[in-house]
């Protein structure tokens, strides 16, 4: 058994509140895969049992407000025997852009008051899906953002998100958050996904024109190399010039 948490806040008033994306998150899941039961009170929370890939699946909304959350995910994990291994939580995180997501293990809670909850209750080595909800930019208006609805403007990048976290829940409920974390980068942004030939990486267009080729440059000599080649300098047989090299050179036996 595989368990996957949303962290969220129960009922009508926080449905749309940016804190609540893990709950609108497992709520796709649930949605997306034929097989899994209508959502039921349980452990605290709210469960809908069934299966992704090979694996049979507890998906966990606690309804115990988010900072409870541990307790309802505790009970859970021990009904089960689930280790926290096998425990994949989704919840919002301030400090990635919109659209943004990180797969993570262990960890602290970064202030995160339901993942303060869970590492109180089932330790801190469970898996983490963190999902971008960007930052008010003053921490004084953390609180009411994170409780403000998403505006209408973030359905062009909420939806996609959590249609494609759905898409490939498998992989996380596998342990594949690696390629889980790939097929979303490539669906969400493909231009990641546009690599260059190995001849094209360095800055150079495909269809440059074409130019001569540069003249051979002459291979350089040394400087005895090229006095050895200089053709020699003839002396003047007579004049003053002629006398004066004689006496230099001991021509001049007189």
């Amino acid at each position: 058994m595989k368990l996957i948490v949303g962290l969220g806040n129960p009922g009508s008033k926080y449905a749309g509140n940016r804190h609540n994306i893990g709950f609108m998150a497992v709520d796709e899941i649930q949605r997306h895969h034929a097989g899994f039961q209508p959502w039921r009170a349980r452990f605290q929370g709210q469960i809908s049992e069934g299966r992704l890939g090979s694996e049979k699946v507890l998906l966990l909304k606690p309804s115990t407000y988010m900072n409870e959350s541990g307790r309802s995910v505790g009970e859970a994990m021990r009904f089960y025997k689930i280790v926290p291994e096998d425990i994949v939580v989704l919840y919002d995180e301030l400090d990635l852009p919109p659209a943004k997501f990180r797969m993570k293990k262990g960890g602290g809670h970064g202030g995160h008051n339901g993942l303060r909850s869970l590492t109180a209750h089932i330790g801190a080595d469970y898996r983490r899906l963190r999902l971008g909800i960007g930052h008010p930019g003053d921490k004084k208006l953390v609180s009411n953002y994170v409780l403000g609805d998403f505006a209408k403007a973030d359905a062009d990048w909420l939806e996609p998100l959590l249609d494609e976290i759905a898409r490939h829940a498998d992989l996380l409920a596998e342990g594949k958050d690696s390629q889980f974390a790939n097929k979303l980068t490539l669906a969400l942004e493909p231009e990641k996904a546009q690599r260059p030939d190995k001849a094209q990486r360095k800055d150079k267009p495909a269809d440059t024109i074409a130019t001569a080729p540069r003249a051979a440059k002459p291979k350089g000599q040394s400087h005895i190399r090229q006095a050895r080649q200089q053709k020699p300098v003839s002396a003047p047989k007579s004049g003053p010039m002629a006398e004066m090299l004689k006496k230099l050179l001991g021509g001049d036996k007189s």
